[in-house]
C-alpha cells in the first residue's frame, strides 16, 4: 500500500470507530477484510488510527472538524507533513481537499489543547494540580513497551541475552528491577523462545512496581481478589514464589490464566465463589481496581472518551465497596495491596485516606502514585497493614 492508501484506510477506519465501533474490533476485521495489506501496512494504519484518538479533541480543532479526515488532516501536519501530498485523488489515496477542509477552529479550549472532554478538565487538574498539563500531554504520545522477566525462572540479565538472541533488544529499567523496556524487535515477541518457555511477559514497568512494593519475604496464603486477565497474578507468583488464590467477579475475564500460568510455570488456584469474611484469613489480598484508567489511556485512548461523570462516580463507590470486602479476608498483621492504573487522586490516595479514617485498626505502610512517561504508565499503589 501506499502512504496515501494507508492514510484512506485510517480515515475510513477512524469514521467507523467515531460512528461507536470498538477500536480493536474495527481494525482486526479490516485486516482480515482485506488480506492484500502487509504487516507493515497493518501496523502503519494502526498507528495512525491510535495517535488520532489519543489527541482526538486537539486535532478535531485543528483539523476543522470530528471525522476520520479532519483527524488525519491535523495528524499529517503534527507530523511536519503536507496534508495535499496525501489527498492527491489518485488510486486509493483520499480525495484532494476542499477550499476551506481543515481550517483550524479560531479559539481552542484548554481542554480541546489537552485532549480531555470538557467535564474531566476541571476535575483533572483539581486532582493533578501544577502535574496536569503535562499529564495530559504525556497521554498524547505512544506509550513504551515493557517485559516483565519471570524472576521465579530466570535472571533479567539471562531473559535480556536470550531474546537479544532474537534479535529483540532491550534495556533494563531504571528502578523495576523486574522490568525491561523494548527498543527494537516488538512484534517478535509474542513468537520469541524466552515468550514461549515464560521467561518474560508483556507488561507496563509501572503496573510490575506496584508489586515490587512488596517485601519478597511476604508470607502466604496471597489472594488476588480483582484478577481479571492474571496479568499481575503471574507477577505476583514470581515475585513471592508461591501459590496466588485468584478471584474476579467476572470469571470469564479469567479464562485464559490457566494456560498463561503454565507457560510461566506458576501454581494459579482459581476460585469461581468469592472467599467468606469467616472462611481461611489472608496474609496479602491484592486488589487491582476497576477504575478510570487514566494512567493507560496512551494504549487505550477511547477510554478518555467512553468516562462519564457518572461512570467515575460509580467506579469511586465500587472501588471503596471492594476494599471493605477486601479488608475483611485480612488476618490480623496482615496487608492489602490496593492498585490502580488510574492518575486521579480521587481513585487512589483520597480512597486510601478515607478507608483508614473509618478504620482505625488499619494502616498506610507505603503508597507510590506514578504518572505517565517514559518510564512507564500512570499506575498508583498502597501497602495498607491491619493490627
Amino acid at each position: 500500500m501506499t502512504p496515501a492508501a494507508r492514510v484512506q484506510a485510517a480515515i475510513t477506519l477512524l469514521d467507523l470507530i467515531l460512528s461507536g465501533e470498538s477500536v480493536e474490533k474495527t481494525l482486526t476485521r479490516w485486516g482480515r477484510q482485506n488480506r492484500y495489506a502487509g504487516s507493515k501496512d497493518r501496523a502503519a494504519i494502526r498507528d495512525w488510527v491510535y495517535d488520532a484518538l489519543r489527541c482526538r479533541r486537539s486535532y478535531a480543532a485543528w483539523g476543522g472538524a470530528e471525522t476520520g479526515r479532519a483527524l488525519l488532516i491535523a495528524a499529517l501536519r503534527r507530523q511536519n507533513l503536507d496534508p495535499q501530498d496525501y489527498f492527491t485523488a489518485q488510486g486509493y489515496a483520499p480525495s484532494l481537499l476542499a477550499a476551506e477542509e481543515g481550517k483550524a477552529k479560531v479559539h481552542i479550549s484548554a481542554a480541546e489543547q489537552a485532549d480531555l472532554p470538557d467535564w474531566l478538565w476541571p476535575i483533572w487538574q483539581q486532582d493533578l494540580g501544577e502535574e496536569a498539563a503535562s499529564v495530559a500531554e504525556n497521554l498524547r504520545a505512544r506509550a513504551p513497551i515493557f517485559l516483565r522477566v519471570n524472576l521465579a525462572l530466570t535472571t533479567r540479565d539471562a531473559a535480556a541475552e536470550a531474546l537479544r538472541e532474537e534479535k529483540i533488544i532491550t534495556a533494563s529499567h531504571a528502578f523495576v528491577e523486574t522490568a525491561l523496556q523494548v527498543l527494537e524487535g516488538a512484534r517478535k515477541i509474542k513468537t520469541s523462545r524466552a515468550y514461549e518457555a515464560g521467561l518474560v511477559e508483556l507488561q507496563d514497568a509501572s503496573s510490575q512496581a506496584s508489586i515490587t512494593v512488596l517485601p519478597r519475604e511476604t508470607a502466604g496464603p496471597v489472594l488476588d481478589y480483582c484478577a481479571g486477565g492474571g496479568g499481575k497474578t503471574l507477577a505476583l507468583a514470581a515475585w513471592l514464589k508461591q501459590p496466588i488464590f485468584a478471584f474476579d467477579s467476572a470469571g470469564e475475564r479469567m479464562r485464559d490464566l490457566p494456560i498463561r500460568a503454565a507457560r510461566a510455570q506458576a501454581e494459579v488456584v482459581l476460585l469461581d465463589q468469592p472467599p467468606f469474611a469467616d472462611g481461611p484469613a489472608q496474609n496479602l489480598v491484592f486488589c487491582d481496581m476497576p477504575c478510570s484508567g487514566s494512567g493507560v489511556w496512551r494504549r487505550d485512548p477511547s477510554g478518555k472518551w467512553t468516562l462519564t461523570a457518572a461512570r467515575l462516580r460509580d467506579l469511586q463507590n465500587l472501588q471503596s465497596e471492594i476494599l471493605v470486602q477486601a479488608s475483611a479476608l485480612v488476618a490480623s498483621g496482615g496487608m492489602l495491596l490496593y492498585a490502580t492504573c488510574s492518575v486521579l487522586k480521587r481513585e487512589n490516595s483520597d480512597q486510601i485516606e478515607s478507608f483508614i479514617a473509618g478504620n482505625p485498626s488499619w494502616s498506610c505502610l507505603n503508597s507510590k502514585q506514578f504518572l505517565p512517561s517514559n518510564q512507564g504508565d500512570g499506575f498508583y499503589c498502597a501497602v495498607l497493614q491491619k493490627d
